[in-house]
């Protein structure tokens, strides 16, 4: 099969952003190297929008009123195998839409991003037979990724490759590749010429990222601790929450220390020029930082598999946890000036970097035996 020739579906879901970017990374690479026949699916979106919503919704809500319960359930169900009825009744959903989609674009690879299994069984109904890939985009594991039909996975860690071989996956079908960010994430640098002469070259830099959609509790707070130092001064982006945008511009707007900033699609420069980033974990954003080398405060994460990204990169060194202001504060306090506790951080990233995930995803499936040339 020529590279030219080859068609790649990639099935991804809308809860939050970071599924959704790991596939464009992907099919970035892919349409570079030639491949351009490539389609992206949301599954739940298309086939079952009112639910999808709906879940959406009560995803994004789980951070500001039931988080303790969303990470109840994932906890509850991380160990679950591929035939309990559970899964099987949640990788159910959207079957007709995807056979339909299959049989329409016929592809000779499908990638999930997101962890709705729904093709497996699909297959083994239909008697078709297409080569599965699954990237899975945390830090942690859930039983939803795994699945005995899976022919390949790629993961961030090291540490996450040997969980999944003590579990009986075969070493042979996993990669620890890294979490796919966008290609050349990191040499796109100081473009944003405006926002680097406003800041002042005397005082450090600290970047507040709340999430694609804003969710991340306790922003004007953290902007209200950091102003009251004169040694800070800060970037907030708010994501899509033109609510939190509107609430921060009306009270830090005027600040000459703070710059506010909806959703930017140059998240390099901003980590480029930062000293250290507070942010909600989740995978996609904190591969973004440990590309940039940029240290991490991870900022009352929600249980489940961001509490989860958080506990492991607090065990690597390279990242604290903050459950309120004052502790946050102790925390960047000492970051930012210990200087010997610093360098140890950028070294343990060093450790912990991928560079080029994309890229080396891509490589390695267009080597393997299902993608002949």
């Amino acid at each position: 099969m020529n590279s030219k020739t080859l068609k790649v579906m990639i099935l991804y879901a809308s809860y939050g952003n970071g599924h959704y970017q790991a596939s464009k990374a992907i099919e970035t690479v892919f349409r570079r190297k030639g491949v351009t026949d490539i389609v992206l699916l949301d599954l739940m979106a298309q086939a079952h929008p009112l639910i999808n919503e709906f879940t959406k919704f009560v995803y994004l809500n789980s951070f500001k009123t039931l988080p303790s319960i969303y990470g109840w359930i994932y906890n509850a169900t991380r160990k679950m195998q591929s035939e309990t009825a559970l899964l099987r009744l949640i990788n159910s959903f959207g079957t007709s839409t995807l056979l339909q989609a299959v049989t329409s674009f016929d592809p000779d690879l499908v990638i999930h991003t997101f962890p709705q299994l729904t093709l497996p069984r699909l297959l083994k109904k239909t008697g078709m037979s297409i080569p599965l890939i699954n990237i899975i985009t945390d830090f942690d594991l859930h039983g939803r990724w795994l699945h005995p039909e899976i022919h390949r996975y790629y993961v961030a860690t090291d540490d996450l490759k040997q969980e999944m071989k003590d579990l009986g996956i075969p070493e042979e079908r996993i990669m620890a590749s890294g979490i796919p960010i966008q290609p050349d994430f990191n040499r796109i640098q100081q473009e944003s010429s405006h926002l680097n002469n406003l800041l002042h070259k005397n005082k450090k830099t600290i970047l507040l990222m709340a999430g694609a959609y804003g969710v991340m509790q306790g922003n004007h707070d953290i902007c209200e601790a950091l102003t009251s130092s004169s040694q800070y001064q800060l970037i907030v982006v708010c994501g899509r929450n033109k609510d939190l945008y509107r609430q921060l511009t009306d009270r830090f707007g005027n600040h000459p220390d703070v710059h506010i900033y909806g959703y930017i699609n140059n998240v390099a420069d901003v980590m480029t020029m930062s000293d250290c980033m507070i942010t909600k974990p989740g995978g996609i954003t904190l591969s973004e930082a440990i590309e940039c080398r940029l240290p991490l405060i991870l900022y009352r994460p929600v249980p489940g598999q961001e509490l989860n990204n958080a506990l492991y990169l607090q065990r690597k060194g390279i990242a604290a946890i903050a459950h309120n202001v004052d502790s946050l504060m102790v925390q960047i306090n000492s970051m930012l000036h210990d200087e010997t506790r610093f360098q140890e951080i950028q070294h343990k990233i060093n450790d912990l970097r991928k560079p080029e995930a994309a890229e080396v995803i891509v490589n390695d499936i267009m080597e393997q035996c299902f993608v002949t040339s």
